[in-house]
């Protein structure tokens, strides 16, 4: 993937049964790691059934990685339409046409629904769908991964507890 805030984001269901997809990474703050998407859209769903996630983004260019795990949680809607505001346009109208995950049997079903919404709001501004929404990731494991001769890896762990962060050096 071309863009360096691609991260592979794995979710699972109450089951526990995974699945991981790639979204784009928005914010990082002391807070964690916010990346922006449909509640009602399969990722949206296994979160609100297990808050718990992990993701991995790569940069193959200078062979680095990092991995999170933690927990989610909504961001505030002040955050959530500060960063829809940000979009473009029709990438706005793109969010408020599509039920992210939903099966469809026309892709001209959506093209279609896409074009009256672009009528309909041609001269207002595009709402933010009320699914549409931030999550912020809340670190509790952070892993650094730089590639090494030999396959000898150099990886740092940071562990969160309660006094604050614990590094842990792991090998290959």
């Amino acid at each position: 993937m071309s863009q360096p805030e691609a991260m592979a984001l794995a979710t699972s269901d109450k089951r526990g049964r995974a699945s991981v997809r790639y979204v784009l990474l928005k914010q990082v703050d002391e807070r964690g790691f916010v990346f922006f998407t449909n509640m009602g859209s399969r990722k949206g769903r296994e979160i609100k059934a297990n808050p718990y996630v992990s993701f991995a983004i790569h940069w193959k260019p200078i062979d680095k990685q990092v991995r999170v795990e933690g927990r989610i949680e909504r961001v505030s809607d002040e955050e959530a339409d500060t960063y829809w505001d940000t979009r473009p346009r029709l990438s706005q109208l793109g969010a408020l046409a599509s039920h992210q995950s939903a099966v469809i049997t026309h892709r001209e079903i959506l093209t279609q629904r896409w074009l009256r919404l672009e009528q309909k709001y041609r001269n207002r501004a595009v709402p933010r769908p009320r699914e549409w929404t931030g999550v912020r990731i809340i670190p509790d494991r952070i892993e650094f991964w730089e590639e090494e001769e030999h396959r000898l890896h150099h990886r740092d762990l940071y562990v969160r507890s309660r006094s604050g962060w614990r590094r842990q050096l792991l090998q290959p």
